[in-house]
């Protein structure tokens, strides 16, 4: 019987990407919902301190080990918001295309020159609830915020995010290059890296 994960996200997409980065692990992983595990808080200020909030809910709430990721937009000229806030920009509810028009409206009067922006996730991996040496990854994809979206694919800011030695958005990529330079991939790439020197076990959580 082959180990089950937890992947803590109810967003079909990021779900779909994820699952797709993990399969070199040959784990089971469920997302959360089927288990009927409901979103947990993110009420802190970091990408770290949600993610492993996320993670830990998850563990607590199924018994199973659980990995989590917390990610979003950092926008040099708005003091690298929406950051943390990324999925709820616009508000309630949370929508995709609401925020890429907020994200174009504060940006309306800043030059092209000046719209660097970077991806940024963290990923936490627990063994349970309590695990005191979770399993944590990070990383960043640097480009610029166009003026009008581009591109079908991806999610999120996606087809506002311009990758200039590429010369496409991020949503005009296909699914397999994207997850080869993204923050998510880059991130579970490290992750990846960690657990082959911490197994994924109750007792490798034990200092």
């Amino acid at each position: 019987m082959s180990q089950k994960l937890v992947l803590a996200s109810n967003n079909a997409k990021k779900t779909f990407e994820m699952q797709t980065l993990l399969a070199p692990l040959g784990l089971e992983i469920i997302p959360q919902a089927r288990l009927g595990v409901d979103e947990a808080e993110e009420p802190h200020f970091t990408f770290i301190e949600n993610a492993l909030a996320k993670a830990r809910h998850a563990a607590a709430a199924t018994g199973l080990p659980a990995i989590a990721d917390d990610s979003g937009l950092c926008v040099a000229a708005l003091g690298g918001a929406p950051g943390v806030h990324s999925a709820r920009f616009a508000g309630e509810p949370k929508s995709d295309e609401r925020n890429n028009q907020f994200l174009l409206e504060r940006l309306s009067d800043v030059p092209e020159s000046k719209r660097n922006a970077w991806y940024y996730c963290c990923l936490v991996l627990v063994r349970h609830g309590d695990d005191p040496c979770p399993v944590i990854a990070d990383g960043q994809w640097h480009g610029l915020i166009l003026d009008t979206p581009r591109g079908e694919g991806g999610f999120g800011y996606d087809p506002l995010f311009w990758l200039p030695e590429l010369e496409k958005s991020a949503a005009e990529l296909d699914p397999a290059h994207k997850n080869a330079l993204s923050h998510r991939g880059t991130a579970m790439r490290q992750l990846l890296e960690r657990l082959q020197k911490q197994p994924l076990s109750k007792e490798s959580g034990q200092p």
